[in-house]
């Protein structure tokens, strides 16, 4: 069945390439942008692709931009935007952390407030928020984005359970990428070093956790966004998705284990 999709953060990476997927199986998709220009040149990229897509300016954090979900009534609502954020807690300055929680969390549950009023209305819907596997151990230096993952996940399942509530007739579902290869986790943890200067604790750590960043993504990325593209399409037209879905698998598979043994 065509469903109306929106999808926020769809400029870039996995949010661009679950719009084009979405939008390739017949569905009307509304991918939602940070800036106006990465909207213009989605829209001409799309044409010119031959799977043309409606293109929205929505920036999250800004109340104007998130009413417009109140027209559109989306079938379903996937929350993609978000920002990455990194540094010891030992240091990091609080406002960086709080700013990740403003658009994370905190935007993130504003706008989806605004779609579930219509999916409420009507008994139908889905909103799929996109976490992390970063929200399920923790990850030193990365606490200040895993952070915002742990508390995203945890408030969809809590969702969930409330509108199971109100019969059944709203989904939510949860997708926890692990780590994918669109730049995103590369400028994450670049952040940090731009304020990691000589007064920090770890300032003569600096250049081994360059390497050490740089190996384990060179060995762990995943080189497509296929598996969780895949898994995105999968609970938006799905009548009753899962709680939670986890891509790649064997990332997946290595969280669960490590939680087992207490890493």
């Amino acid at each position: 069945m065509k469903k109306l999709i929106l999808i926020t953060g769809a400029g870039t990476g996995i949010g661009r390439d679950a719009a084009y997927a979405l939008a390739a199986r017949g569905h009307h998709v509304v991918a939602a942008t940070y800036t106006q220009e990465q909207a213009n040149a989605l829209r001409e990229e799309s044409t010119a692709n031959g799977c043309p897509l409606q293109t929205l300016k929505l920036d999250i954090t800004h109340a104007a931009d998130r009413e417009q979900v109140l027209a559109l009534k989306p079938d379903v609502l996937i929350n993609n935007a978000a920002i990455g954020e990194s540094g010891s807690l030992a240091e990091v300055d609080v406002a960086r952390i709080r700013n990740a929680f403003e658009v994370n969390v905190f935007a993130t549950l504003e706008l989806t407030q605004l779609a579930l009023r219509s999916m409420i209305a009507r008994q139908s819907g889905t909103v799929i928020f996109i976490s992390s596997i970063a929200g399920r151990i923790p990850m030193p230096f990365l606490m200040p984005y895993s952070m915002t993952k742990f508390a995203l996940s945890a408030a969809a399942a809590g969702l969930r359970e409330e509108m199971d509530q109100l019969g059944r007739q709203v989904q939510i579902s949860v997708v926890e990428p692990g780590a994918i290869h669109t730049g995103f986790n590369q400028s994450m943890t670049d952040r940090k070093y731009a304020w990691m200067q000589q007064d920090s604790y770890f300032n003569t750590q600096v250049v081994k956790m360059k390497k050490q960043e740089a190996r384990v993504f060179g060995l762990l990325e995943a080189k497509s966004t296929k598996s969780v593209v895949a898994k995105i399409v999968k609970a938006s037209e799905a009548r009753r998705p899962q709680l939670r879905y986890v891509a790649p698998w064997v990332q997946g598979m290595g969280v669960r284990l490590a939680r087992i043994f207490g890493v």
